[in-house]
């Protein structure tokens, strides 16, 4: 018996489109943090000075530097008004006007000011001496408040955390500090450490340690660290990798302990050990976290812990914070402090390293065969900063394999877009379960870089032992990227004979990657400026392994590395959507002779979305070829390739007649391949030759709220054309869909630009598409659409 199709969709919907509880997590996501970051950058504003300055009881120099840093690192851009007129201000300072009170705190901000502005042209100079008299004003590695004259009257380790931070903005705005400086700054603060771990704020060990001053040791010697690495060259001019840093030992065997006193007194509500300065420590802390790379503190996640108290705190009336007790009770250092926690620590983190090896009773990890670089991952997402199309400030953070294991969820992974591997022995030995959490962060966009260490033959043979465990059935083959790999042009132009990488193809992309090569001890000694004495031969190579990780992690993102709130994971299907139910919509793929499964997830991921937009929607895989009996099981047939395919002719006819019968066939080129686009068209030719196959309007109703989401702007990713570096743009504008009307509805609906890849979120700097968000939104749309044609659709009799 036939019935409309529209009738039997508005029944069977009727019943599909059920309102679900609004309940909101615990979880804090990142739009509440940025509409807290917007009131507190408005209350900010309000308190700026006519001549461009922020005064309070501490002067002028030191409020304004920490509002602009503020207000910068929130996202205001240096033509702001309040930016332009308070970085006008601190370009006026002169040296006289400086106070002798708060010199040290003065000169050090506005040392990070003007460096937040990063106009190098205009403010190198200012820099230059604002640092000569920095460094000239240290006594045996501390700082006091004065900077003028010899300074012999000792200092406190508060002073001191600031005038390091000042040299470290300053290096890193390629300003040379010398090692000398950088030495007695670490003598002076593991000289000065506590037995218990912590810190105390002036004076010998033995006084009691708070959590501000535990926290400026963590970054400081997490900074001297990374300054103070010796470049340890052979004879023959090389760098020697597998080498131990006694110094460096010390400092780690340091920061340990630090780390411990921290997990056992972490608190958000007070500064640990003190009765005041909160919001002071509550910034130390986003440092401390941020340069140590650690997201947690024992089990507690730093940032959003942080966040949540402080967006719960603000002052309401105003937007803008005031401490407990102590200068940051005035609203200005206040809200600059909370502003520069919650702005400098939601930084998308781009890295996640992978801790790994042997563990003792309690799954610790022992030992640290991972880790011979410490500052490899670091380094590397520093230099990805100084880079116009990346994020003004990105982040890396160490991801414990175990504890991630016994969270039960690839959501930890799936903070970084990147899981970097590496060590001075072998890979990873993973487990079932491990291999498993691996497949699944592929599966979910994830991409794995894997970079030999000292024991380059051990650490291949683990790395393909680890691609055989993830990928048994032999789907995942590691072979060596040819010269036509979009890695290497995807930032800068590299020579493929000359930079060996292997890979594994996932679906749309190469989602894991291994280098022979140690490129993570030369990342290890990446400097913002050459050190003095450093070979030209040493500079070269340095250059060069640090651009191939830079153009692996730009493949990998497309330079857009997810918010670190709004990790999405892909839900467990609910049982009853693996079979196939009565009432519940289903989607088939229609299988071909070219790559018919490029992105297998993409129609579940599809379904999933539907589901979520409460249409209920079986997500069993169905995939079936023309012929196939059952192909009129299914109203909505999707397919896509990355590959030149045909259709026999008893293919291509019972197709023709499945679609005549009210079905409608939804198509897209993985990644643009202008192949399959070649044989879609054939296809769409051989099944209607008399039809047009044109433009879908960009007014037509598929692409309005009529059908479900407003598409009038959506955003697609553009590769450059040519053999040079791939320069992807994300343009907006109106989709661009094509099809074939039959008797006024769209029987076929195509997109030459990527869906499906987009879809798994598999797709790379080189993939020519829709951005996910919007390409799942376009797929919604048009399954809905299909659904609600107003065509008698005659199924399986």
């Amino acid at each position: 018996m036939r019935a409309s199709f529209a009738v039997a969709v508005a029944v069977v919907v009727a019943s599909w489109f059920i309102v679900l509880p609004q309940a909101r997590g615990q979880d804090l996501s990142s739009q509440e943090v940025l509409k807290s970051i917007d009131a507190g950058k408005n209350f900010l504003v309000g308190q700026q000075n006519a001549d461009g300055s922020w005064s309070n009881t501490f002067g002028r120099i030191g409020p304004t530097s920490l509002a602009v840093m503020a207000l910068i690192n929130s996202g205001m851009p240096n033509d702001a008004p309040a930016v332009r007129r308070g970085l006008e201000f601190l370009r006026s300072v002169r040296e006289e006007d400086f106070s002798g009170t708060h010199e040290t705190y003065e000169t050090s901000l506005l040392i990070m000011a003007l460096a937040a502005a990063k106009d190098a042209g205009r403010d190198r100079a200012r820099i230059l001496a604002l640092t000569t008299r920095l460094e000239g004003g240290q006594n045996t590695g501390q700082w006091s408040y004065s900077l003028r004259g010899l300074n012999f009257t000792g200092g406190d380790r508060s002073n001191s955390q600031f005038a390091v931070l000042g040299l470290r903005e300053a290096a890193f705005a390629g300003i040379p500090v010398s090692r000398a400086t950088w030495l007695v700054i670490a003598r002076h603060w593991l000289m000065s450490q506590n037995a218990d771990g912590g810190w105390a704020y002036s004076g010998r060990p033995g006084q009691g340690s708070y959590g501000s001053m535990t926290v400026a040791g963590i970054a400081t010697l997490n900074i001297v660290k990374t300054l103070l690495r010796e470049d340890d060259l052979k004879k023959d001019g090389t760098v020697n990798c597998c080498g131990q840093n006694e110094d460096e030992d010390l400092i780690d065997e340091s920061l340990e302990r630090a780390y411990r006193w921290m997990e056992t007194r972490f608190a958000v509500t007070h500064n640990p050990g003190s009765g005041s300065w909160l919001l002071y420590y509550i910034y130390g802390l986003e440092r401390g976290g941020r340069l140590s790379g650690r997201r947690f503190f024992g089990d507690h996640d730093w940032y959003r812990e942080g966040a949540d108290f402080l967006v719960r705190n603000q002052t309401p009336r105003d937007g803008g914070w005031r401490g407990t007790g102590g200068g940051d009770s005035d609203p200005i250092l206040g809200t600059s402090f909370a502003l520069l926690f919650l702005s400098k620590g939601l930084a998308p983190v781009l890295i996640n390293k992978l801790k790994f090896g042997p563990t003792k009773g309690d799954g610790e990890i022992v030992g640290d065969a991972w880790n011979q670089n410490p500052n490899d991952a670091r380094n590397l997402t520093e230099f990805v900063t100084t880079h116009p199309k990346w994020p003004k400030l990105v982040t890396w953070q160490v991801v414990d394999l175990p504890k991630v294991v016994r969270h039960g969820s690839v959501g930890d992974l799936l903070q970084a877009p990147v899981l970097y591997i590496t060590g001075r022995e072998g890979a990873p030995k993973l487990s079932d379960v491990e291999a498993a959490l691996l497949r699944s962060y592929v599966e979910q966009g994830g991409f794995i870089f894997a970079v030999a260490g000292c024991d380059r033959p051990g650490f291949e043979a683990g790395v393909r032992d680890l691609v055989a465990k993830v990928y048994p059935n032999g789907e995942g083959q590691l072979t060596r990227l040819g010269a036509d790999h979009p890695i290497f042009r995807a930032e800068y132009l590299l020579d493929p004979d000359s930079v060996e990488l292997w890979g594994v193809e996932v679906g749309c992309r190469t989602a894991i990657v291994y280098s022979p090569d140690d490129l993570g001890c030369l990342w290890e000694r990446w400097l913002p400026y050459d050190p003095v004495g450093r070979s030209p031969k040493l500079v070269g190579m340095i250059t060069q392994k640090i651009r191939i990780g830079v153009n692996v992690v730009a493949y990998a993102t497309g330079r857009e590395p997810p918010s670190k709130l709004d990790v999405e994971t892909d839900p467990s299907d609910d049982g009853l959507n693996d079979a196939v139910e009565r009432g519940l919509l289903q989607v088939a793929k229609l299988r071909h002779s070219g790559n018919w499964d490029a992105a297998p997830r993409a129609l579940h991921n599809l379904l999933m979305g539907l589901n979520k937009e409460s249409l209920m929607a079986s997500t069993k895989k169905n995939s079936l070829v023309a012929t196939d009996p059952d192909l009129y099981k299914y109203p909505v047939v999707y397919m896509h390739g990355r590959s030149s395919f045909t259709l026999g002719p008893k293919e291509a006819e019972r197709l023709r007649e499945h679609l005549s019968r009210g079905a409608v066939l939804f198509a897209d080129a993985c990644c643009g391949s202008a192949a399959f686009d070649a044989s879609f068209r054939t296809l769409v030719k051989t099944l209607y030759p008399d039809a047009e196959f044109k433009r879908i309007p960009p007014d037509h109703e598929l692409f309005t709220t009529a059908v479900n989401a407003d598409l009038s702007q959506v955003r697609r990713r553009v590769p450059g054309a040519g053999d040079g570096p791939i320069d992807a743009d994300v343009q907006v504008g109106e989709p661009f869909l094509e099809g074939v009307e039959i008797d006024g509805r769209y029987a076929i609906i195509y997109s030459k630009y990527d869906i499906s890849c987009a879809l798994e979120k598999q797709s790379s700097a080189a993939c020519a598409g829709y951005v996910p968000q919007d390409a799942l939104k376009i797929a919604i749309n048009v399954i809905i659409y299909a659904m609600l044609q107003d065509v008698a659709y005659v199924g399986a009799k």
